[in-house]
């Protein structure tokens, strides 16, 4: 798919690594519509960032993934906004630090609100864009899970099993929008400079690194630069790539 004048919806736009995902799509000309939960002056500053740099219309906008009718609202705002949806990147994400075993720590609340943000909010948005793609004859859309879904690491089980659905999501969408809309996965392993690496405890960190085939934390611009191959490419559908400084097979 040819990105220029392409329109991207990129939740969790303002955080480590969604700033580079707008970033890289920016470059190709793509126009952005930077989703934020909480964090309104960082996001509208991306926003302005993406405009000024690249020559784009970006704009932000805010939203609670875990609620159905502000999805809706949403994807509405994005489409009244800019005449079009093309590519969404569920890239919002929530995690807890909860050592797997400690299930008395890993308490119904968290887990509600983790699969709620990482797993049923994606579901949300990619219903809700579903239909404007097919409309248009063509849509892309690439999921951020964690190689916390393809073994059993991570901040907590929770966070693991919310990011295995991710890449089961990711097939089976990819089934049900055929062949209108690609759908994709990347699953990053430790990222420097996130939010979800933040809530980690040290100890993680260092596991993460040291297990690492390259001794080093995966690298955001080679997780961003993925996402542009997966939002261009017209062959690909349903697969998941594993970015993670070679720790995690599959």
């Amino acid at each position: 798919m040819d990105l220029k004048g392409k329109v991207a919806l990129v939740t969790g736009g303002n955080g480590g690594l969604g700033q580079r995902i707008c970033h890289a799509l920016a470059r190709e000309g793509v126009q952005i519509a930077v989703m934020y939960a909480r964090s309104r002056d960082q996001a509208e500053e991306v926003a302005r960032d993406l405009t000024s740099r690249y020559q784009i219309n970006a704009a932000a906008f805010a939203c609670d993934i875990t609620d159905a009718s502000a999805v809706d609202g949403l994807v509405g705002e994005v489409t009244k906004r800019f005449g079009r949806l093309d590519i969404l990147i569920n890239d919002a994400a929530y995690n807890k630090a909860i050592p797997f075993d400690d299930l008395d720590g890993l308490t119904q609340h968290e887990w509600d609100k983790i699969i709620a943000v990482n797993l049923t909010g994606p579901m949300r948005l990619t219903k809700a864009v579903a239909p404007i793609m097919k409309a248009q004859g063509q849509g892309r859309i690439v999921n951020i899970s964690s190689v916390a879904g393809l073994s059993p690491t991570g901040s907590s089980i929770a966070y693991a099993v919310a990011k295995a659905g991710l890449i089961h999501l990711t097939r089976c969408t990819a089934v049900a929008m055929a062949p209108e809309t690609l759908v994709n996965c990347v699953a990053p392993g430790l990222l420097e400079g996130t939010r979800a690496t933040d809530n980690l405890r040290a100890e993680q960190v260092e596991r993460a690194s040291s297990g690492a085939l390259l001794k080093k934390a995966a690298d955001k611009d080679d997780c961003a630069d993925m996402v542009v191959t997966m939002c261009r490419t017209d062959t690909m559908t349903g697969q998941t790539t594993v970015i993670d400084a070679g720790r995690v097979f599959h």
